[in-house]
């Protein structure tokens, strides 16, 4: 996610991206910038995409990730039914 000088760390392993959705929603329930926000969304969908393209031939890992996946879908629709 990003560190406090606002630079994100690319999200590599599964618990990267547990924790991360974490931290996401938690940052989308702050007062942080809507820009902050939205950089936010966006990196951490760039780097989940990598990683599912990544894990795709691991079906284990692929269903783990495929998990985080929907997770992150219902955080988006309900950012949504939130406008």
């Amino acid at each position: 996610m990003f560190d406090t000088a606002g630079q994100w760390s690319h999200l590599e392993t599964f618990d990267d991206f547990d924790n991360g959705l974490s931290d996401l929603i938690d940052l989308w329930s702050s007062k942080a910038t809507k820009k902050a926000k939205e950089s936010a969304l966006t990196h951490f969908k760039e780097d989940l995409e990598a990683a599912v393209l990544q894990w795709m031939d691991n079906r284990a890992k692929s269903k783990k990730y495929a998990a985080i996946v929907q997770e992150l879908a219902e955080f988006e629709e309900a950012l949504k039914q939130g406008q």
